[in-house]
């Protein structure tokens, strides 16, 4: 297959996809794309097939110089601006230095009441976190015809470069692209991790899946499982996907979204981000008014959050909760690292379910048993923003 080898070459061209251009007469040398974006009859399929076929993503519109969005990043409807939540709530903080009891404390009301939290003195040290973050940018900003080489719309290999997984399913995309990585059960070959990160995404693998288990084992014993069960429940983080996702400048960010409102479908997601900040946590309170609420960056600090499927196990103790990220209003890129832990069996032989522990009379059992495989081809057969998994679990 051949590759691009310019920049002019891999760059979408800005007129291809500006909206209400308007012309008397369209040369012969103009793209279709251009008519179709002036009148009614928009081609939308057409439109995302082209995008796609650059292999350079948002960025690459970026570097084309575009100045309004393309028609298909517009979201179906106006995002309204959401409500300033009130001084006191806050996404909550947990010192893993403090003494456990009081950390398994923490970590307890944090996942039942707000299903996010960040933490701090992980044992992961800062310039491991800042120099993976330094990597996932040094990638997204190579040169397109670098950049495009490695652009897969499947996980070849196990590694993916491409814009918006749920491109043709959405109802508008999303204005970010992402590396994607399966390190877990089995890594993929480190050659086909990009030279530029590949060996700070793979001691980044190492880094967090310690985390992640000493984690879980916090919120195991917080739920007050005893020692088989938490150690059962630290093989739910065997299966990994590395997300690195890279959020350039958007020319209108109130007309799009960087990443839409959702909730995350497996068992736990940890993520660092750098200092551009965007990512935020739906809050609903007891008045029932809800909030967009800010996970503000913090120096060396991971954040961490239950999924759907810790949702579904725990039987509503820990809770999976929406959230998303807005477009990029800053003039620099917002990079983003997370990790989706996941069991790393996918056969049909092996049940989930709530676990015997957490039902009673008194509460019983909300989701019925499921395979991994049918509750992750659930996932994936809708897109990204769509209901939440765990309805269509439910008994």
């Amino acid at each position: 297959m051949a590759i691009c080898t310019s920049l002019a070459q891999c760059s979408l061209p800005l007129q291809k996809f500006q909206v209400g251009t308007k012309s008397k007469a369209r040369p012969k040398t103009a793209s279709p794309l251009l008519a179709m974006a002036s009148t009614d009859g928009y081609d939308r399929a057409a439109a995302l097939q082209e995008f796609d076929a650059s292999k350079t993503g948002v960025k690459g519109l970026v570097e084309s110089g575009v100045k309004s969005l393309p028609p298909f990043f517009l979201q179906p409807s106006p995002q309204t601006t959401p409500i300033t939540p009130p001084p006191h709530l806050s996404v909550p903080t947990v010192d893993l230095s403090l003494p456990r009891p009081v950390a398994v404390d923490l970590i307890r009301a944090a996942s039942r009441d707000w299903g996010f939290f960040q933490v701090t003195n992980h044992g992961v040290p800062l310039s491991a976190i800042d120099g993976t973050i330094a990597a996932v940018r040094s990638f997204h900003e190579l040169p397109p015809a670098v950049r495009s080489t490695f652009y897969s719309r499947g996980m070849t290999g196990g590694v993916a470069y491409n814009s918006n997984v749920d491109l043709y399913k959405s109802a508008a995309a999303s204005w970010r692209d992402t590396i994607q990585i399966m390190m877990g059960p089995n890594r993929p070959d480190p050659e086909r991790v990009p030279p530029v990160c590949r060996e700070e995404l793979l001691t980044w693998d190492e880094h967090v899946t310690r985390v992640g288990r000493d984690l879980m084992g916090l919120m195991g014993e917080a739920l007050g499982l005893g020692p088989e069960r938490v150690e059962e429940m630290k093989t739910w983080l065997e299966g990994k996907v590395m997300v690195c996702h890279y959020y350039p400048p958007c020319p209108e960010p109130d007309r799009t979204m960087g990443t839409v409102e959702h909730t995350d479908p497996g068992a736990l997601t940890l993520l660092v981000q750098d200092s551009v900040g965007g990512l935020q946590v739906k809050r609903t309170e007891a008045d029932g008014k809800a909030y967009w609420v800010d996970v503000k960056p913090l120096p060396g600090a991971i954040v961490v959050n239950v999924g759907d499927l810790l949702q579904l196990i725990t039987n509503d103790e820990y809770k999976s909760v929406e959230h998303r990220v807005v477009a990029n209003s800053r003039q620099e890129a917002r990079v983003s690292i997370a990790v989706f832990f996941n069991p790393g069996k996918r056969g049909d032989s092996d049940l989930y379910g709530p676990l015997p522990e957490l039902i009673s009379p008194e509460k019983p059992a909300h989701y019925r048993h499921f395979t991994i495989s049918e509750f992750m081809g659930t996932f994936f057969s809708k897109q990204l923003g769509s209901k939440s998994l765990v309805d269509h679990f439910k008994l």
